[in-house]
């Protein structure tokens, strides 16, 4: 709402308190009541000015709307203002034809009667300082109280004043009636206290509603999909959605329809077209939600499975005025706890938020690109044939000829996607005005290079895009056509294995032309290449462009050494694009990172090195020796003002740990420097999902803890000859051995158990050892080291979450080789408890761990064992009598069953 209209209601009452004011002033007698009057004017005045000015704050005035409103609804506040402001303006305005008398005029009260006016602006100003807080719920609760008495005493306020003047009668019968009109009946002012009370509901459920989505903070694939939708040409992708194939999955429940096609061939492209196309069938239609996930190979760290689920329930969720029962809990079981739920939450949420459909699409692309580790893509597509299974999905889905990946769609529709010859021509059409000038003058050279390209990419359509942008620095018509030949002899076979070599050589050739072009633009076309060839994250262009600015050596960024983005992406030679919507900077296809992966050391050398030495120099800046920021938004202005630091202080380490770079000094020099030591830390630590979120991340942290943090052990050893200590512990009661077993670095661990003083079973604020740490992560040889040193505890419980030991938590986690490890070792406790009562074996078989389940009745002679197992969590389990290794057990859940 405009905040003038919001607020004009206010504005008039603080002009009649004025005039009031100036009336009072100006009587004369009475001096005493005459100042107590205008006192309690001139506070209300104030008060309604503070309202006045909040609801006018162009960032905070949103907020103040439905406080606004609650003061000028029936019987609220500002209409018996107006009234109790009338009733002195009445007494004390100038009759006609004595304006010269004014200064002369009689005090009109009596003493009751200004106590009476005072006491009456004084109620409704308690209201008004209510209404400062902005508790609208609070305000409206007590507007509904304090009406009927307020109101009640106002009208005999009006009728004493009435019977004490000589004339004006008819103007506080006036007063009267305006009075009854702003207070309302009785029934009137419950419906408009109660519709005030409905639109705070509703408030609250939308700011709850977009609390709990913000929370779910999976990846935004909308600004991906935006970009791909935006990049098509009309009418490409027509054959797909004509298909018969595509027609019978869109109006059938509970189909998959399965799409595999060759590198390159528009995957991708055809999947955005898909959803545009239900997006545009069904929108508006409440009964129908569509939920979509663009799987990318530079984001795979970011995707695992719980991820992947979470991103659906959010986009579902989305579509509803309210999210499910089981999300809600979710919320409000990890929010407080700053805990992540596990995937069996997620699914419950993810099936309770797709039932509240009639039908439900979701579209995922590029399977292949999935993670593969710890099972994701499996246990992912596993979930959503579940999910089709109980809630009637249907599914599309994406992926290269990849066998395993192929057999999980046996049962499904299959339909090969090829780029076919029409789409290829509406691309060249389409992107034909980026080549020289005289092929727009040339109608049959154009038609030449359609039908050349189109013939030569044989379905294609990433080498069409290839192709075509090699042609842009071609001079004559004879040169054009001299590559058009050579494109066609370099077509394809039918094999993916030969498309691929093709690919390549394209690749090769692009190169080739990279480093044809001037030094200046050769090396700005490296730098780009190599950045986003080695980032452990895509990065935006913002990020790329302070990452090309940095001088080694400089205390600071000089912004004149900034890149323009036109030509980061063009010396790139088509290899390098920009997504709109996301402004990040990317390679142009994945097979460009799976060629340069294969050939990275014929273009670049030491990529690792140089990427750490931009890095690390960034960190050292000088604007950072301010330390720790105190506040959100101190932190928040930091990552603006610096674009690179997130990516940097996060991922410098991982770069350093693979590079030889000869830069020892200068990541030293960084971790021997406290306050950036600490403002690093803050920056890898934060995350954002909660007010404070930036303080509340571990503090004291120390040099010696990040090199644990990221495995480097030359620079730790080197800290600890230099008197550093090896045992430090943070604020959150971490040690650099906790760091280095919880992320798995064996050189790391062995360095630090070999230094004087380290104490292994240190606990952390949770009471977490560097061994329960290792073997919830899976880190076997880790474990090794651990478990061979004297005094190890192997039975150590947690606080943190479920009091569990290391053998509870890697056998809840199926982590195999380091199960068998702990059990090999003397007095460790195959049947501990944590506080759910739940055993290792019990949490193995909970999770369908079959491998560690035979391990655990191997070693455990019980026959309670059964009893555990029959007991897990509304599994059901089936266990023949028997004992040690011959005793077998079948435990299913809904994705598991193991025997």
């Amino acid at each position: 709402m405009d905040p003038l209209s919001t607020t004009a209601s206010i504005i008039s009452i603080i002009q009649l308190s004025t005039v009031v004011v100036n009336y009072i002033s100006a009587a004369a007698g009475a001096t005493k009541d005459r100042k107590s009057l205008r006192d309690g004017v001139r506070a209300c005045e104030y008060i309604l000015q503070q309202l006045k000015d909040e609801a006018d704050d162009l960032e905070e005035g949103k907020a103040w709307s439905e406080t606004i409103k609650a003061l000028e609804a029936p019987g609220a506040p500002l209409g018996r203002l107006w009234a109790t402001l009338n009733i002195v303006k009445a007494k004390l305005k100038p009759k006609d034809g004595f304006e010269k008398a004014f200064a002369a005029l009689k005090w009109p009260f009596q003493e009751k009667e200004v106590e009476n006016i005072i006491g009456a602006i004084e109620r409704e100003n308690n209201l008004l300082n209510l209404a400062l807080t902005n508790d609208c719920r609070k305000l409206i609760q007590d507007i509904k109280k304090s009406s009927k008495e307020n109101g009640r005493q106002l009208t005999e306020l009006i009728e004493a004043v009435k019977e004490g003047s000589q004339d004006n009668h008819s103007q506080f019968e006036e007063l009267k009636d305006e009075l009854s009109r702003v207070q309302g009946s009785q029934t009137g002012l419950r419906n408009g206290i109660d519709r005030l009370h409905d639109r705070q509901d509703n408030q609250e459920a939308a700011e709850e509603r977009q609390a709990i989505l913000d929370w779910l903070k999976p990846i935004d694939y909308a600004p991906q999909h935006s970009d791909f939708i935006e990049g098509r040409q009309p009418g490409t992708g027509q054959w797909l959605l004509d298909s018969a194939e595509y027609q019978i999955w869109l109006k059938t429940n509970k189909q998959t329809l399965f799409c595999p096609g060759i590198p390159g061939a528009g995957k991708t492209i055809l999947t955005s077209i898909v959803i545009d196309d239900i997006s545009t069938r069904f929108h508006g239609d409440p009964s129908v939600g569509i939920a979509y996930i663009y799987c990318n190979f530079r984001r795979q760290d970011e995707q695992k499975v719980e991820s992947l689920l979470a991103s659906l329930v959010k986009q579902l969720a989305q579509g509803r005025l309210s999210p499910s029962g089981d999300v809600k809990d979710l919320y409000d079981r990890h929010k407080k706890k700053q805990t992540q739920p596990s995937l069996d939450e997620i699914s419950r949420a993810l099936q309770s938020t797709t039932a509240m459909y009639s039908t439900v699409f979701i579209i995922v692309d590029a399977l292949d690109e999935c993670q593969v580790s710890n099972n994701c893509r499996t246990r992912f597509v596993s979930e959503i044939f579940t999910l089709q299974a109980k809630c009637g999905v249907n599914l599309f889905a994406t992926s290269r000829f990849i066998p395993e990946i192929v057999d999980l769609f046996n049962d499904s529709v299959l339909l090969e996607i090829r780029a076919s010859s029409h789409d290829v021509e509406r691309y060249l059409d389409g992107h034909m005005g980026q080549l020289p000038s005289f092929v727009q003058q040339n109608r049959q050279l154009r038609e030449d290079i359609k039908t050349g390209i189109s013939e030569a990419v044989d379905g294609m359509f990433l080498l069409a895009q290839i192709y075509l942008g090699s042609l842009d620095d071609k001079r004559t018509p004879k040169a054009i056509r001299r590559s058009l030949t050579g494109f066609r002899k370099q077509r394809p076979g039918s094999s993916e294995d030969k498309k691929v070599q093709v690919l390549a050589q394209a690749y090769k050739q692009t190169m080739e032309r990279i480093n044809g072009q001037k030094p200046g633009l050769k090396e700005l076309a490296k730098q780009v290449l190599s950045w986003i060839i080695c980032a452990k994250r895509p990065l935006t262009t913002s990020e790329l462009q302070h990452a090309l600015a940095v001088e080694v050596g400089e205390p600071e960024l000089d912004e004149e050494n900034l890149p323009q983005i036109e030509d980061m992406v063009s010396v790139c030679a088509g290899l390098v694009t920009v997504d709109k919507e996301s402004k990040i900077i990317r390679l142009v296809h994945y097979t460009t990172q799976e060629y340069f992966e294969r050939t990275q050391s014929d273009w670049f050398s030491d990529l690792g090195g140089n990427i750490t030495e931009i890095c690390v120099t960034y960190l050292s800046f000088s604007v950072f020796e301010s330390g720790f920021c105190q506040t959100d938004d101190e932190f928040e202005e930091r990552l603006r003002s610096n674009p690179l630091y997130d990516y940097a202080t996060r991922n410098w380490g991982h770069h350093a740990r693979a590079a030889s770079i000869g830069k020892e000094q200068l990541i030293l020099d960084l971790l021997m420097s406290e306050a950036k030591v600490s403002a690093s830390s803050q920056a890898m630590m934060a995350s954002r999902s909660y007010s404070g979120y930036s303080k509340r991340v571990p503090k004291q942290i120390t040099g010696v803890h990040l090199a644990a943090y990221f495995g480097l052990r030359e620079m730790l050893t080197v800290l600890l000859k230099n008197g550093h200590c090896q045992d430090a512990k943070d604020s959150e009661g971490r040690t650099p051995l906790s760091y280095a077993t919880e992320n798995g670095h064996e050189a790391v661990v062995k360095s630090l158990l070999a230094a004087e003083g380290v104490d292994v079973n240190s606990k952390d604020n949770g009471a977490r050892t560097p061994l329960s740490l290792a073997a919830g992560k899976g880190h076997e040889a880790v474990v090794k080291l651990l478990l061979a040193e004297d005094g190890v505890d192997v039975n150590s419980k947690d606080d943190a979450y479920y009091k569990r030991t290391p053998l509870s938590l890697a056998a809840g986690k199926g982590h195999e080789a380091v199960v068998k490890l702990l059990l090999a070792k003397d007095g460790v406790d195959v049947n501990s408890k944590d506080n759910g009562e739940r055993t290792p074996l019990s949490l193995a078989a909970g999770k369908g761990h079959e491998a560690v389940v035979k391990l655990l009745l191997a070693e455990d002679g019980s026959t309670r064992t059964l009893k555990m197992i029959l007991t897990t969590n509304g599994r059901r389990c089936r266990m023949p009598q028997g004992k040690g290794t011959r005793r077998w057990s079948s435990c299913c859940s809904r994705r598991t069953e193991s025997t």
